[in-house]
């Protein structure tokens, strides 16, 4: 297979002070992965889940944060999933095998397969072989990544938990669950679910969190989680009798506001 030219990577700076490599295609393979998009985007968006968010029409991040505020006050305890190095180590074949699913035409394949092949050329210059993940940055990638956690999360959870609601925007979830005990076993499904689609959640930065708030007594190790730039966590508010209880809900983080800051 003759692959394309090698996708240029630039490093950009994480908010927990780490580094996210950028990969950037020449400009003939982004008009080529527009092309492909195009056709391809409309022939899955119908099959996508609804409470699935990042990447596609008519749906924004802060759609998947009001859906988490509300269920966070109908659910105690929530799962923050954080996927390892998600958009680096998704399988090429999964990925295939999923975009099978969705078209049969061999242009669109062949094209898809040499994007995901393509050599990288660090920063130093060197060209090295890539053998799994698609690059950030690139076109096609985002609809590759939502195509790839449909039948990984999205579809899976529809089917073997039916009852535990949540909410992706692409890499980054939340799953709402009754009790600490469902919590437990939830994750630990989504855990092994994940590992058998050769991805692992991160364990430190995935965890339980109890949503406490006026009703909810008691205390739990972790009582708050950031989702898409924003903190949830018990906060006290005012009712309109101009009462005070304390209310479980987001807004805008810590490092959300400095960021803003940054770039103003």
């Amino acid at each position: 297979m003759l692959l394309p030219p090698a996708v240029k990577t630039v490093s950009i700076p994480k908010d927990n002070g780490g580094t996210r490599k950028l990969g950037i295609p020449t400009v003939g393979d982004r008009i080529a992965q527009m092309v492909v998009k195009l056709y391809l985007e409309p022939e899955v968006e119908p099959h996508f889940h609804p409470d699935s968010y990042g990447y596609r029409p008519a749906k924004s991040a802060l759609d998947a944060v009001e859906k988490a505020r509300e269920r966070c006050w109908k659910y105690d305890y929530a799962i923050d999933l954080d996927i390892k190095g998600f958009f680096d180590n998704l399988d090429h074949s999964l990925i295939m095998r999923a975009v099978k699913k969705h078209t049969s035409e061999e242009w669109i394949l062949l094209y898809i397969e040499r994007w995901l092949k393509a050599p990288v050329q660090a920063e130093d210059s060197t060209v090295l072989s890539r053998e799994c993940g698609t690059p950030q940055g690139s076109v096609i990638s985002p609809l590759l990544a939502n195509i790839f956690m449909h039948y990984a999360f999205d579809k899976w959870m529809k089917e073997n938990l039916p009852l535990v609601p949540f909410e992706r925007y692409a890499d980054d979830a939340l799953v709402h669950c009754k009790s600490e005990q469902q919590a437990k076993y939830v994750l630990e499904a989504i855990s092994k679910r994940l590992e058998l689609c050769k991805l692992e959640l991160h364990p430190e930065k995935t965890k339980i969190v109890y949503c406490k708030d006026e009703l909810r007594k008691g205390s739990y190790k972790n009582e708050q989680f950031d989702f898409l730039g924003f903190t949830f966590r018990p906060r006290l508010s005012k009712n309109r009798k101009g009462r005070h209880f304390v209310n479980f809900s987001p807004a805008i983080s810590d490092k959300a506001k400095k960021k803003d800051k940054c770039n103003h």
